[in-house]
This record gives C-alpha cells, structure tokens and sequence, in this order.
C-alpha cells in the first residue's frame, strides 16, 4: 500500500510506480470513481471511439480524401519534425 500526502491545495501526485501500473504516461488521463463505502477506484482513462473516426481524420474538409501519395509526403513530413 501506498501513503500519498496531500498538498495544502487539496491535491495528490502520484508517484512514478503508481503511474506505471496504471499503463499512464504523462499528458495521459486517468478516472476516479467515489465509492459508497469512502474508498475511490483510480483507472486509466482508455479513449473510446471508432476505427471510422480514423479514416474521417483523413479526409480533407470540403474536398476528396488524400490520395496515398499525399498521406506518405505527409508522414515524411511528420518524421522529419515538419509540420
């Protein structure tokens, strides 16, 4: 068992360990549930979607989807640090 302090705002860190068994990385979110009996339940908050909402992240607003050449300029693009 862990023993967290709180800070005179009312807040908690979580240590490196804890984090790592949640599977959070940082800029990651996490859940708490208020349980009846005083306790919360921490989870790791996993993003809902569709496989769908993948491919219409592709499509360009107002005009045709990028052909597979523009989606590899742009890849090239992302590993070079280009935006």
């Amino acid at each position: 068992m862990s023993t967290l302090t709180i800070t005179a705002k009312g807040q908690v860190t979580l240590r490196k360990d804890l984090l790592k068994h949640l599977g959070v990385q940082p800029g990651e979110k996490i859940t708490v549930d208020k349980r009846p009996d005083g306790r919360i339940e921490v989870k790791a908050a996993r993003p809902t979607g569709n496989i769908s909402d993948v491919f219409n992240f592709l499509k360009r607003k107002n005009g045709p989807s990028l052909s597979i050449d523009e989606m590899n300029e742009v890849a090239a693009r992302g590993w070079a640090g280009k935006r």
